[in-house]
């Protein structure tokens, strides 16, 4: 309910709905206190009443909500201290915002309890006192805001904890003490602003330091550099004594270590050597297209804000080479991962050998090595622009409203550019290509909306499995697929097939279809999602139908609409009839009750024909 006009007082007969899962009432005009009722919710999880004009005290019933994993408060008159009954909810991990408001008091040393937050925003309130030392123990704290508070004392020590930090902000507050030199040593870091405080002492050089633009100090005037940086004066001599000190035994600690570095450079030499032998390799003979400072620059040095999403093989990333017009989408390839350097090679040769308008095209890859003399290996990918399917069935609230919902029309389009795909794979191919890992999530969409399979990390040629299947050359990691798209035969050990696949294309095409994840909550007690629909098939199909797949019309529901409709209404029916028996079909428990993907294209192919007449 948020963005609305919504005025008044939250009713305390928001206790009587236990259930609920998610309440989000922001950008409203709501004012008065949180009931203490809330405490009655105990399946919370997310609850949202930003942007309104709620005041008083945060309720110390929150901390009964023990289910509640993302609380955002921000931007209201709350007032008092924080109630340390908050930082007792071990569930909350998405995000804590009680930012921009009117808090006071010192931070509760139960701070800590929160081990599982990934973001923390106390900024802008009256908060005094020190930073409590057990912030350090939230070792998953990837963004913290502390700023525009009145917090006086040193950074704590335990802050070295906090290893995947990549933003952190205690600007205008009263800060005093030295720079901690082991902010050197967080190397996720990408924003640290500590201005206007009261600083003081040399600041540290290596680190994040070296980059003045990621950096923030102004404001604290006793701040001195021992070194020309960051438009500071220089330290005193004592300092400066110090500094050539420390300088001069790093001086002689490097001419002990000379050796070793040569050695060092000899092992690099050795596996540059290795490399270009590597890179001959038939199925990977295009690999040194693309080099590895090429891929820094494109992605601005890998940064978060490129990253597009990461898996068991690896992680995405979207950038810009200096030489390419289009954004493309970079996989970096997880080589710590057992089998991922066979799995590189067995990517590299699909992906080389097949040309289809409905698979993710590579463009080319890179073998090399890091900075570090570490092995590196990449794929750069076509970039699709919309997204992930995934993306359009489950659309997030974001800046710019929700995406709008996929129509039937749409859909329909999605399972036959799929089945093209995987009939291409299966019988095209000169060696046969199982997917392995067919779900929403790798299959994107171009700026066309067209589907695009991606994503082959898993995949495998049928010709290897004439030997044991765990020992060919590319080996899978872990369970064959993911969990709800897996056919069930794999959990009984059978090897790899063009059945599994099918399989999971047919649960794809009943997620499409009812707009529910295999994996919803609701499936236990041996109801899956093929069940569920199989019961409702074909008298009741209607009710299970994903609201949003059929356009309402001002006279009635989608299911009034289909059930009770004229002649086009029919056919639209019929098409979504025949869907679904297509996904009950291919979704069956056994192998040899699917049908094979070149019948199944022909199927959907027919469906979207007799649709797209409809229309005609």
């Amino acid at each position: 309910m948020e963005h609305n006009l919504l005025a008044g007082n939250l009713p305390d007969s928001i206790g009587n709905l236990p259930n609920l899962f998610t309440l989000s009432l922001s950008q409203n005009k709501l004012s008065g206190q949180v009931p203490h009722s809330i405490s009655n919710l105990s399946q919370l999880s997310v609850l949202n009443l930003q942007e309104n004009n709620l005041s008083g005290s945060i309720p110390k019933a929150l901390g009964y909500c023990r289910n509640l994993e993302a609380l955002n408060l921000s931007h209201n008159s709350f007032s008092g201290s924080i109630p340390k009954e908050l930082f007792t909810l071990s569930a909350l991990a998405e995000g804590l915002d009680l930012s921009h408001n009117q808090l006071s008091g010192e931070i509760p040393l139960e701070i800590g309890g929160l081990i599982n937050l990934e973001s923390l925003n106390i900024s802008n309130n009256q908060l005094s006192g020190i930073i409590p030392s057990t912030l350090g123990d939230c070792m998953h704290l990837e963004s913290l805001h502390m700023e525009g508070n009145l917090l006086h004392g040193a950074i704590p020590k335990p802050f070295i904890n906090l290893r995947v930090v990549t933003e952190m902000d205690l600007s205008q507050n009263n800060l005093s003490g030295e720079i901690p030199e082991f902010f050197e040593s967080l190397t996720s870091m990408k924003l640290l602003n500590l201005s206007f405080n009261n600083l003081q002492g040399p600041v540290p050089t290596g680190g994040i330091f070296q980059n003045t633009g990621e950096v923030f100090i102004q404001g604290n005037k006793l701040l001195c550099a021992n070194i020309p940086l960051l438009q500071l004066p220089q330290c005193n001599k004592e300092a400066s004594k110090k500094w050539r000190a420390s300088v001069i035994l790093k001086i002689v600690g490097s001419t002990v270590l000379s050796l070793g570095l040569l050695s060092l450079f000899a092992v690099v030499i050795l596996k540059k050597r290795k490399k270009v032998t590597q890179s001959s390799h038939p199925s990977c003979k295009e690999l040194l297209q693309c080099s590895y400072a090429d891929l820094v620059k494109a992605t601005n040095g890998f940064s978060l804000a490129n990253l597009v999403g990461s898996g068991k093989s690896g992680s995405v990333y979207k950038g810009r080479f200096e030489f390419e017009e289009n954004t493309v989408a970079i996989k970096v390839f997880k080589l710590d991962q057992l089998g991922i350097p066979k799995s590189f090679l067995t990517e590299c040769e699909v992906l080389r050998n097949t040309r289809h308008r409905n698979l993710v095209r590579v463009i080319t890859a890179c073998s090399t090595f890091d900075t570090s003399g570490h092995e590196f290996k990449a794929l750069i990918l076509e970039y699709m622009p919309n997204g992930s399917l995934e993306g359009w069935l489950y659309p997030k609230l974001n800046n710019y409203g929700l995406k709008r919902p996929l129509s039937l029309s749409s859909r329909i389009t999605i399972a036959t550019d799929i089945a093209s795909a995987l009939d291409y794979l299966h019988n095209r191919c000169v060696q046969p290509v199982v997917h392995c890992d067919l779900k929403p999530s790798n299959i994107l969409l171009d700026d066309a909306m067209v589907a695009r399979l991606a994503d082959f990390g898993l995949a495998k040629f049928l010709q290897s499995f004439s030997h044991s299947c765990h020992h060919s050359s590319a080996s899978l990691l872990g369970p064959r697929g993911s969990i709800g798209y897996i056919a069930p035969e794999y959990g009984l050990g059978s090897k790899l097939s063009t059945e599994g696949d099918v399989y999971s294309y047919g649960i794809i095409i009943l997620e499409m279809l009812t707009g529910k994840r295999p994996t919803d909550e609701m499936f236990t007690n041996g109801l899956n999602l093929h069940t569920f629909v199989e019961k409702a098939f074909p008298q009741k199909i209607t009710e299970v139908l994903d609201p949003c797949i059929v356009p309402s019309s001002e006279d009635g529901d989608v299911h009034d609409n289909l059930n009770h409709g004229n002649n086009a209404t029919d056919g639209v029916k019929s098409c979504i009839v025949q869907l679904v028996k297509l996904g009950l079909l291919c979704s069956m428990e056994t192998p040899k009750d699917r049908p094979t993907m070149q019948d199944v294209y022909a199927e959907v192919i027919t469906i979207k024909e007799a649709f797209a007449a409809l229309h005609g």
